[in-house]
């Protein structure tokens, strides 16, 4: 499993782009899928990705706009470079109508001109979908509305994102044994309603059992006030291993 760490930043970040993750896995019927599509999301998958049809689904995690503003652009995008295959669109109940609010308010009118499908399909904590050989299972956070993580298992490996909201005990029993978390640190301290912290993700993840641990959605001025504190944080020695990705980073599992 390959992820791709497109943005990492959150809303406000003039700097660092929305997060946003590209998977893709091998042997798997789905072979890519986003993770999230928020403003400054389609120019950074497109800088790195010239076939229309080699994008299988887009995960929604909630319907902040950083994390799908981006959707209509991405299907225009798509149309415009003739895509052929349907496109798979996942996330929580309602995601349909959000898509195509958000697609009509961008381009009226232009949803109905799509030469390619978009197959919908709704997620909810305690409805496992395997699709294309991949498991895919959420949870919710807490977070100022309704908003989920996710877990992705295919090819062995498993991938936890949380999108954006503090851990939940249901979130935590959805990350066990996790190779790889990613999870939004919005503050080096948990001081934000609904947003998770670098030491809250950190001990998440040691609690989960994970191997590593990625910190992204860092607000704005933790991040440049207070890098080097954080910076400490995370070298120190444990047992799950901890780092800040940059745009363009890659890992493979």
């Amino acid at each position: 499993m390959k992820i791709t760490f497109i943005g990492v930043g959150e809303a406000c970040d003039s700097r660092y782009p929305n997060t946003s993750l590209l998977v893709e896995t091998k042997g798997q019927k789905l072979r890519q899928f986003l993770l999230d599509c928020g403003f400054t999301t389609p120019h950074l998958y497109f800088k790195n990705n010239d076939d229309p049809d080699t994008l299988d689904c887009l995960w929604i995690s909630h319907f902040h706009g950083d994390h799908f503003f981006g959707a209509p652009l991405l299907l225009l995008r798509l149309w415009e470079m003739g895509r052929k295959k349907p496109l798979l669109i996942l996330g929580q109940e309602g995601i349909s109508r959000k898509i195509e609010d958000a697609l009509d308010l961008a381009y009226p009118g232009f949803g109905r001109n799509l030469h390619y499908g978009i197959d919908y399909l709704e997620i909810e904590p305690g409805k496992d979908k395997e699709i294309g050989g991949v498991l895919w299972r959420a949870a919710e956070n807490e977070h100022s509305q309704r908003a989920f993580s996710l877990r992705i298992d295919g090819g062995n490996k498993s991938v936890f994102y949380s999108g954006d909201g503090r851990p939940t005990p249901e979130t935590l029993a959805l990350a066990k044994g996790c190779d790889l978390i990613v999870h939004e640190a919005f503050r080096v301290e948990a001081d934000t309603p609904g947003h998770g912290s670098v030491r809250g993700a950190i001990e998440f993840a040691e609690n989960a059992g994970a191997k590593q641990l990625a910190l992204v959605h860092i607000e704005r001025n933790d991040r440049k006030k207070r890098m080097i504190e954080i910076e400490k944080i995370i070298k120190i020695d444990r047992s799950v291993s901890v780092f800040l990705p940059e745009p363009g980073d890659i890992i493979r599992l």
